[in-house]
């Protein structure tokens, strides 16, 4: 007698080749769907009580290629496979002997994933004598009898007698034999011929959902001379999660960074080859290499690596660069992302953008070079910033943002919060439309204060939101035009000093 919950077996019937572990090896690249710094692992673990994760499948895809040692006989045959993920996507897999790919072929392919469960395993036995231990207060009780039905909680015996009984409450259920036909893990089967008996290696390939990654970094700032400078010390960690429903030993592990564009539904991907020459991550022989991988960036880790089935790991992406210089950006932006500018139609409305926010914004600007001590590609992530308290040289968080990809020799701006110690206003002085000679002029005066104990550089970033033809007269500090609605006013104040811009947009149209 066995006892259904403690089935191990995978049924393998006569003349069935089985892969073995001998010579087998495994490669993973995993791509990311997710939107930078949007992934928290805990989301993905499973909810007490719940079948099934918090959020669903993540965000990511892999590509698998598993190559094993099979014996094969001559002539056909069928071949199983069930070192396979449960998320795999059947028309992306494919079979070919290493040892003979022109000699052996596949007829025919089948996955099936319908695995064995106390409900499917009971149905095998309708009509059939079963054991059940039947729970009467504290006691269990053995009986037997033939299983007329079996639903979620409730089986229907009728005994040696004819009688019927009716069981809603038992312990666990005997049966006599195990029927074939049941799987205990997702299986691949082909229908294969061979030409060449004997021992294969044998790849296999495929997709499958469930599994992804993204980037962490972590940023210590030290001071520098002083408040508006400073040095960074940049680490960076791919964290790996992975709910595919396998476990990968000791697998090559390759993570793609950039935007790939799949079909839906997918379809079976192509893998392109490299286009240039692998760039120097810094010297860890077993860290990842970087290189340029058709229109994205290919990360190659140097030494094999387990990543076990229901976990989150993770792994150093590249050596701490450190001393990497920075500078502190203040940014007041009165109006924000608040305002729509519509591109069709002027906004007369003079109460338009006469809102004002007083938060001045606080941003770490650093550039992505060698000459800084980086100048590597940076997959998108979360940016995590400490800082490094001089008193007692504890490490304080400060902030965090998120970055999207970022090439080297490119410009990383992480926005902190805002600023405590300065603030803003804004006002709208005047307003004059003239809708007979299609013109506005609009006045404005910004106002910054630093209560700060040194001095501090602050932008007045002015968005110009009515139209896209204008002219800024009689401004009070120099203005930089940075797009077609938008200009920067400089300011550099003193402690204590309030800082005013004041200027004239005039709109024609």
């Amino acid at each position: 007698m066995s006892t259904v919950r403690s089935i191990a077996w995978m049924l393998v019937a006569a003349g069935t080749a089985v892969s073995s572990a001998a010579g087998q090896s495994t490669s993973l690249t995993i791509y990311s769907s997710a939107q930078p710094g949007g992934i928290d692992a805990g989301m993905y673990r499973p909810v007490p009580g719940q079948s099934g994760m918090r959020y669903g499948t993540p965000p990511g895809y892999a590509m698998v290629r598993a190559e094993r040692r099979m014996g094969l006989v001559q002539g056909r045959q069928t071949v199983q496979f069930d070192d396979v993920a449960a998320y795999l996507d059947p028309t992306t897999v494919s079979f070919v002997s290493l040892t003979d790919p022109a000699g052996a072929k596949v007829l025919e392919q089948n996955y099936q994933f319908d695995l064995v469960s106390q409900e499917k395993l009971l149905q095998r036995y309708l009509g059939k004598e079963i054991g059940v231990g039947v729970v009467r207060g504290t006691a269990t009780e053995r009986t037997a009898g033939v299983l007329m039905s079996a639903a979620p909680g409730q089986l229907v015996l009728r005994d040696a007698k004819g009688g019927v009984q009716i069981l809603n409450s038992y312990s666990d259920i005997s049966l006599p034999a195990l029927p074939g036909g049941l799987l205990t893990k997702p299986t691949l089967i082909w229908d294969v011929y061979a030409e060449k008996a004997g021992e294969h290696d044998v790849r296999v390939t495929y997709q499958t959902e469930g599994i992804t990654w993204w980037a962490d970094y972590n940023i210590l700032l030290t001071d520098g001379e002083n408040a508006n400078t400073g040095v960074l010390d940049v680490g960076a960690w791919v964290s790996i999660l992975n709910q595919s429903g396998a476990t990968y030993e000791e697998a090559t592990l390759k993570l793609i960074a950039g935007t790939v564009h799949r079909a839906q539904p997918p379809a079976p991907r192509r893998m392109y080859r490299a286009e240039a020459v692998a760039m120097d991550m810094g010297g860890m022989p077993e860290g990842f290499d970087q290189k340029s991988f058709f229109e994205y960036h290919l990360y190659t880790l140097g030494r094999p690596t387990t990543i076990p089935e229901n976990s989150t790991k993770q792994i150093e992406l590249f050596p701490t660069a450190r001393g990497v210089p920075c500078k502190r950006v203040l940014v007041y932006d009165a109006l924000g992302g608040d305002l729509w500018m519509d591109p069709s139609s002027v906004m007369m409305d003079a109460s338009y953008g006469s809102q004002s926010k007083k938060d001045v914004n606080v941003y770490l600007k650093f550039t992505n070079d060698r000459a800084s001590g980086m100048g590597v590609p940076l997959p998108a992530g979360r940016i995590r910033v400490s800082r490094l308290d001089p008193a007692d040289g504890a490490v304080e968080f400060i902030g965090e943002d998120v970055i999207r990809h970022t090439p080297r020799d490119e410009q990383v701006l992480i926005k902190m919060g805002n600023a405590f110690d300065v603030v803003g206003e804004r006002t709208q002085t005047d307003f004059k439309l003239d809708t007979n000679r299609k013109t506005l002029e609009e006045t404005v005066e910004v106002k910054v204060r630093n209560r700060k104990e040194e001095a501090v550089e602050v932008i007045v970033q002015e968005r110009l939101y009515r139209w896209a033809t204008w002219e800024i007269r009689n401004a009070t500090a120099e203005a930089v035009k940075v797009d077609s609605r938008m200009v920067h006013f400089p300011l550099t104040l003193k402690p204590g000093e309030e800082g005013v811009v004041r200027y004239t947009v005039r709109y024609t149209w």
